[in-house]
């Protein structure tokens, strides 16, 4: 997963984080032409707003809290796995909700470029019978397009619905979290990418195995004895992470009379990337990119001049960083103009690519009265994508 930090300032408080933003005098004006233009573009597709789009734009200051969540792991460092049989990822999971984020690739191109599996495998390390439900998971073929396995790998997450099906695993037995990763053929520079949510009611150990296509994973990993070292962060981390979801809101109500204004996250400053441990090592590891952590935002808004809010996102850092040609994203976006639900960024094609491009995420009316509304979304750095992820509210005239 490729990233770009930006450095700001931030302070931590009890239980959370409070992000300190002061709006500056900067002022950003969009022109009838172009708020024209945004209103007629259907949710999700590119529109072009020259002149417009700056990282500039006035910032909102929020709080961020940690919520209770599943245990979270997560295995991409290293990124490309060059072991032709190898164990990449190995940490202890405890009987309750886990996550796990899976990002390897085949790697191996010495002396030959050749096909590999790259599987999930829980053990059982209970004295009892494991049982596995999946509560949320997202699966799809290994590809080399990183950008649509990432974009569509979110969004497969958030529409999953999970599985009523109860796996068994006897004491000491190790099976494929994902038997159809068990199946697939992964050739060269090819990307496994699969997001799991499970509950387990005995203590387990989860590994992630690269071997040839023919061999079980779980016998692979029986004959492994050790975990091939980190890449020192060839991709985000990997690890046992203390953070899985957090709560997002903005301090002061926005209102549409202030003009126009933006939410910064994942920037790895004022949203600071999580921490954890990894097992192999014993040392604290850091996930660049916080990829995986779910943020679930609420932004109070009101409109004192009667106009509504466009909600529009960018690929802010595409001349800063060689890995940021192209941004896609997934979000959960409450009901406005366009219906709630899971929506594609963009939806029209594979990726934005810079300025003047930005996506519409959705149309917000104002209350009839005036009255104050809550947007929700929910959030989640999209895996090989640019980062940060802009979130810009545009006042705009909504018939």
């Amino acid at each position: 997963m490729k990233r770009i930090n930006l450095k700001l300032t931030s302070r931590t408080i009890l239980l959370g984080f409070t992000i300190s933003c002061s709006l500056s005098s900067f002022s950003q004006q969009i022109t009838e032409e172009q708020t024209k233009t945004l209103l007629n573009t259907p949710q999700g597709h590119i529109v072009e707003l020259p002149g417009f789009l700056t990282e500039k734009l006035p910032l909102i200051s929020y709080q961020k809290i940690v919520q209770p969540g599943p245990q979270f792991l997560i295995s991409d460092d290293p990124e490309y796995i060059r072991v032709p049989e190898a164990i990449a990822f190995r940490e202890p999971v405890q009987p309750g909700t886990v996550r796990l984020y899976v990002y390897n690739v085949n790697g191996i191109k010495e002396p030959a470029k050749i096909d590999r599996k790259i599987t999930a495998v829980i053990r059982n390390t209970g004295k009892a019978p494991m049982h596995l439900r999946m509560l949320k998971y997202s699966s799809q073929r290994p590809s080399a397009n990183y950008f649509q396995i990432g974009k569509q790998g979110l969004a497969d997450y958030f529409a999953s619905k999970g599985d009523n099906n109860i796996r068994t695993i006897k004491a000491g037995e190790a099976v494929a979290i994902d038997p159809a990763q068990e199946k697939f053929v992964v050739k060269y520079d090819e990307l496994v990418h699969g997001l799991y949510e499970f509950v387990i009611d005995q203590p387990g150990e989860i590994s992630i195995v690269q071997t040839d296509p023919k061999t079980p994973a779980p016998v692979a990993m029986e004959r492994i004895k050790t975990v091939i070292p980190t890449k020192s962060h060839s991709g985000a981390g990997r690890g046992v992470f203390g953070v899985s979801n957090y709560r997002l809101f903005n301090d002061t109500v926005l209102d549409t009379k202030n003009g126009v204004s933006q939410i910064i996250v994942a920037d790895g400053d004022k949203d600071p990337w999580v921490l954890g441990k990894e097992s192999s090592t014993a040392e604290v590891a850091r996930l660049d990119g916080n990829y995986g952590v779910m943020y679930n935002m609420e932004i109070k808004w009101k409109s004192s001049d009667g106009k509504g809010l466009a909600l529009v996102t960018w690929n802010s850092r595409s001349d800063n960083n060689q890995w940021c040609s192209g941004m896609a994203n997934t979000m959960v976006v409450s009901g406005g103009k366009f219906k709630e639900g899971v929506i594609q960024l963009p939806s029209n094609t594979l990726i934005t690519r810079k300025a003047p491009e930005a996506i519409l995420v959705q149309v917000f009316k104002p209350a009839a009265n005036g009255e104050e509304q809550t947007i929700h979304l929910t959030y989640s750095p999209p895996g090989a994508s640019c980062l940060p992820t802009p979130l810009i509210f545009i006042p705009v005239e909504v018939k």
